[in-house]
């Protein structure tokens, strides 16, 4: 059976805001492309509306990418009462008085309903921390979880380097 992959936004804003550029490197946005056709990734509903907030270069680009977007249904609500009514601790995974990580909530119950491994940048706090995070969510519901680079490791996605005109 082939690995789906759910992202979290801080994948794609962090990438497009820093080491994977489209001026450094497009082929990450051609390859993301590909695996949306692919069906081999996707972003929930919220995590796309969350990268849409800021309109940039970015939106514009996951407005016209082939990545799926999955809605929120019966058994996706399911699923996120299913992790709250696992741990009470899992309800500070969203800021409330900040309005952050509205999204991670929902990154997390679209994975379960469809057995996927999330993609994040975030990492686990530590047990004394009073938020906790989708990694440690993650390993309570048993749900796999990595990051980005372990993301482009397992897929063996290589980039071809080469200098720019002058």
């Amino acid at each position: 059976m082939t690995e789906i992959y759910c992202l979290d936004a801080n994948v794609l804003i962090t990438a497009w805001n820093s080491y994977y550029s489209m001026k450094v490197c497009p082929q990450y946005w051609e390859i993301l492309n590909e695996l949306g056709k692919q069906r081999k990734i996707f972003l929930p509903d919220a995590v796309k509306e969350e990268i849409l907030k800021t309109e940039d270069d970015l939106s514009k680009w996951l407005k016209q990418s082939q990545i799926v977007i999955r809605k929120i249904d019966g058994p996706v609500t399911q699923c996120l009462q299913q992790i709250y009514s696992a741990n009470p601790l899992h309800e500070t995974l969203v800021d409330n008085i900040k309005g952050r990580s509205l999204a991670d909530p929902w990154l997390i119950a679209h994975a379960i309903n469809e057995k996927a491994t999330i993609v994040t940048k975030e990492m686990k706090t530590l047990s004394d921390s009073k938020r906790i995070r989708i990694p440690n969510v993650c390993e309570n519901m048993n749900i796999r979880c990595i990051n980005d680079f372990q993301f482009i490791e397992e897929l063996s996605i290589r980039f071809n380097c080469q200098l720019g005109d002058s």
